[in-house]
């Protein structure tokens, strides 16, 4: 996935001031930098979340496998498949665990309950929470601690086979615990998805990501290697945010 010179405005407010990134197929891509600095908004542009949102322009090109996503005949239904979204809240349908991991699958067609009860448990297991939920499947989603529900929601993203996963700020509404049962699942997924995560989390940042890019003021200003750009930044700015000096 790429993206070049993207800039988002919210009416005359520019949000984005012409943001140009690549993401590597697999692997984690980690999102920084102080608060407003607009990094959940470009999270949003790449599968057009911020077209739910009035008096939105967003201009440049944002290529996944080489189409243009903006183009006037993107099925945003099949893009969203393809590029599935976690939010900071854990957001589970009103369902049961069952129904709200099959849910994409059946919006899809898929009706054949053999092959729908496969994809749930290999989704829940890959999420890390299946030894946990798998006596409660037709319990509400709700009752689950908020760990619990979030990697249910990561479960619900992976049943309809997504290329990437998008992240935004995945463990701030989590406890320690539970932000750390997270992290463990992303190291695994990392190996057969390409994720894109927004945290304020400079240490989570450190310890699962394989790049890292420090968003500040709407535009980017470094993006490297986590490692480089934790013990050697090339940026003034990134090294006073990495220090603690502002955010």
């Amino acid at each position: 996935m790429t993206s070049r010179d993207v800039h988002v405005y919210y009416g005359n407010h520019e949000a984005l001031k012409g943001i140009s990134l690549d993401f590597e197929e697999k692997g984690i891509t980690a999102l920084i930098g102080p608060s407003g600095s607009s990094k959940s908004t470009y999270l949003r542009t790449l599968n057009r979340m911020n077209d739910m949102i009035p008096g939105v322009t967003v201009t440049g090109n944002i290529a996944f496998q080489g189409n243009d996503i903006y183009a006037p005949q993107t099925d945003l239904v099949a893009l969203r498949k393809q590029i599935g979204m976690v939010f900071q809240q854990p957001n589970p349908f009103p369902f049961s665990v069952y129904d709200n991991v099959a849910f994409g699958l059946r919006i899809a067609g898929q009706k054949n309950r053999e092959a729908l009860d496969a994809v749930v448990e290999n989704a829940l297991r890959q999420a890390a929470v299946w030894d946990e939920v798998k006596d409660h499947l037709h319990d509400s989603a709700l009752a689950l601690s908020g760990g619990q529900q979030q990697r249910v929601c990561i479960a619900r993203v992976l049943a309809v086979s997504p290329k990437i996963i998008l992240l935004d700020e995945p463990t701030s509404a989590l406890d320690p615990i539970s932000s750390s049962q997270i992290e463990s699942t992303l190291l695994q997924l990392r190996k057969d998805y390409t994720i894109i995560t927004v945290t304020h989390n400079l240490q989570q940042a450190s310890r699962i990501a394989d790049r890292t890019a420090f968003f500040m003021n709407g535009e980017v200003v470094e993006v490297d290697d986590t490692k480089k750009i934790f013990m050697n930044p090339a940026k003034k700015e990134t090294e006073d945010y990495i220090s603690g000096r502002f955010g």
